[in-house]
């Protein structure tokens, strides 16, 4: 039994198979909380700590499946080639857009940790949390941040996205999907971005666009605050 659970086919095995659950629960319930995201980590971790089920044993599959999270990114680019003309007509709309996004991401950590009397490891942990994961990663590191505190802020600030994005957009009556898009990726990098893509073409490349610009313009601002 522990050859087979420390084999990375159980990682993969237990990550597809909760997922799938996670999908055909979303489709009955047909709710926002509902999030086939979220009921696949309570599922993983539930299993794990149940059965006492060592992390470096499911991390032995889990891995493999992330190195797919680049060339999945890099797909992207083609809806954003098929969204070009809109591109092009608003482009200086989304670079600034993107800019304001950033700036606004990472002035709000800075000020809630300081009223908070946070430590500065745990503010610059928390600082790149809407960025994609390999840039927040970096830039925490960097900045003398704790890794692992970094890649729980931006996993949980892409299932905020995820699964508030409609929500929101229908609360302050966001009707431009050029708007819908920028937000969602400048706020929640490419987990938002699946998001994106399934309100519509124009939102998913446009939100595609903003995960770069977000990075960029993280990268820039943050000597600024910290």
């Amino acid at each position: 039994m522990r050859e087979i659970l420390s084999s990375p086919l159980f990682g993969i095995t237990l990550s597809i198979v909760a997922f799938k659950v996670g999908l055909s629960i979303n489709e009955k319930v047909k709710h926002p909380l509902a999030n086939p995201l979220i009921i696949a980590l309570i599922i993983i971790v539930a299993t794990l700590k149940l059965f006492g089920i060592p992390h470096e044993y499911f991390e032995a599959g889990s891995s493999i499946i992330l190195l797919f999270l680049a060339p999945v990114t890099a797909v992207l680019a083609l809806t954003v080639y098929r969204q070009r003309a809109v591109l092009l007509s608003t482009f200086f709309p989304i670079v600034l857009g993107t800019l304001a996004g950033s700036a606004a991401a990472i002035g709000s950590v800075v000020l809630l940790s300081r009223l908070m009397g946070l430590h500065e490891a745990v503010t610059a942990s928390l600082i790149p949390k809407s960025v994609t994961t390999p840039v927040a990663i970096a830039l925490a590191e960097q900045m003398g941040g704790i890794s692992a505190l970094t890649i729980a802020s931006t996993i949980i600030s892409g299932l905020a996205g995820n699964l508030f994005a409609p929500l929101l957009i229908k609360l302050f009556a966001v009707k431009d999907p050029v708007a819908q898009g920028v937000a969602i990726g400048c706020a929640s990098h490419a987990l938002g971005t699946s998001k994106a893509m399934e309100i519509g073409q124009a939102q998913g490349a446009m939100s595609s666009i903003s995960i770069s610009l977000s990075a960029i313009w993280t990268v820039l601002l943050v000597p600024l605050f910290f």
